[in-house]
Order: C-alpha cells, then sequence, then structure tokens
C-alpha cells in the first residue's frame, strides 16, 4: 500500500509565528522580545523539535525555567492556534490521500505539539488518527534523511511508494534523497495533481 507523508505548518494549515507571541507574552507575564530572545533566539526550540524534551510536562516545565512563563497545555495549544489558519484544499488533499493509502504527518515539531493537536488541529487527526510522526518523537528533525527512513520504516514502506510534501525546499529534496517522490507544497491544487499523478503511476 502506498505512503502518503504531509508535512503540518504551511503546507495543511496557514501558520505565522508573530501572530502566537503576543498570547504567549500576556499568558506568561513576560515581553515578547523577552519570550524570543531567551527561547527561540537561543536555539531551545530547535532542541526540543530534536527531542530533547520529550514529553509535554518537560517541555512547558523547561519553558517555565528559562523564559519565566509558566504556560498549561491548554494556554499553549490556544496561543498556537492563533497563529494557524486551516487551508481547505490540503486537509481536502489529506482525506483523498487517505482513500488512496496509509496517510501521516511527517512534521519538525516540540513535544508540545504533538500533545496539543487534537486541540489545534482536530479535524486533521481525525484524518491520520495516531499518524502523526513528529520530529520530538523520532529525535530527528527534517531534511536529515534519517527522518525519512525512521518514517518508511515505521510504516513498512519502500521510498518508491511513499509520496510526501512540505513547503520547505530543503526538506523535500531531503525525502527526494531516499528515493521518496517528494513535492514541493505550493497550492493546494498542484498538491492535489501530484497525488493523482503518483497514485496513477503504474497505469
Amino acid at each position: 500500500m502506498d505512503l502518503y507523508l504531509f508535512d503540518f505548518d504551511k503546507t495543511l494549515y496557514a501558520y505565522n509565528f508573530r501572530l502566537r507571541l503576543p498570547e504567549f507574552a500576556r499568558l506568561g507575564g513576560e515581553s515578547q522580545y523577552h519570550l524570543a530572545s531567551t527561547w527561540w533566539a537561543a536555539g531551545y526550540e530547535t532542541r526540543a523539535e530534536s527531542g530533547e524534551w520529550p514529553t509535554a510536562d518537560e517541555y512547558l516545565a523547561e519553558f517555565g525555567r528559562v523564559t519565566g512563563a509558566e504556560l498549561t497545555l491548554e494556554q499553549w495549544a490556544h496561543a498556537r492556534a492563533l497563529a494557524m489558519t486551516r487551508i481547505d484544499g490540503s486537509v481536502d488533499a489529506l482525506r483523498r490521500a487517505s482513500g488512496l493509502g496509509t496517510v501521516s504527518l511527517l512534521s519538525n515539531n516540540p513535544s508540545v505539539f504533538a500533545a496539543a493537536l487534537p486541540l489545534i488541529a482536530p479535524d486533521v487527526c481525525a484524518i491520520v488518527g495516531e499518524n502523526r510522526l513528529i520530529s520530538a518523537d523520532l529525535g530527528v528533525r527534517k531534511p536529515d534523511p534519517l527522518v525519512y527512513r525512521l518514517a518508511l520504516e515505521r510504516y513498512g514502506a519502500d521510498a518508491a511508494d511513499t509520496f510526501f510534501t512540505d513547503d520547505n525546499a530543503e526538506n523535500v529534496a531531503g525525502a527526494a534523497a531516499v528515493g521518496i517522490h517528494a513535492h514541493l507544497f505550493t497550492t493546494p491544487e498542484l498538491l492535489d495533481a501530484a497525488i493523482t499523478t503518483f497514485s496513477e503511476r503504474h497505469q
């Protein structure tokens, strides 16, 4: 059976980091500059995406220790959702792919994102079920080739029978390097056409 791997941010949902930072600041009682400089600019988020704090509780505890802003999972999810807008055509393409093979997310994100996903994107969760490969869980981020090999291993799929889409050209190149059919996401219409081409490749 074919495997369809979808990125999340800027592929299934539009995402603007700057829209969540003010809410993090309001909820946590710290300035936007303080949060951005002590956590994101200092590299903590990248470390979190690589699996350094493997549970949501550990992530939120470290976030609070470093920044002074103590957030609950529900508060984090609320702020994250403010920065997201559903791309209807992309979610429709995900749903169509689910009828053609196995679908899964493959996203660079921290553990707290994985825990919050049912709260911020229940529509996507309804389609993929438990098939959510998050870099924090895998311990490695795209575009490292190991990410794609782990995804193939997880689902017992061959690269030649796997489709991957992402808005980041480096991530797409990383997937293509291991033999996966990789599509650079630009519009839902082109994504849908690429899925059709892939699904009909043997006809």
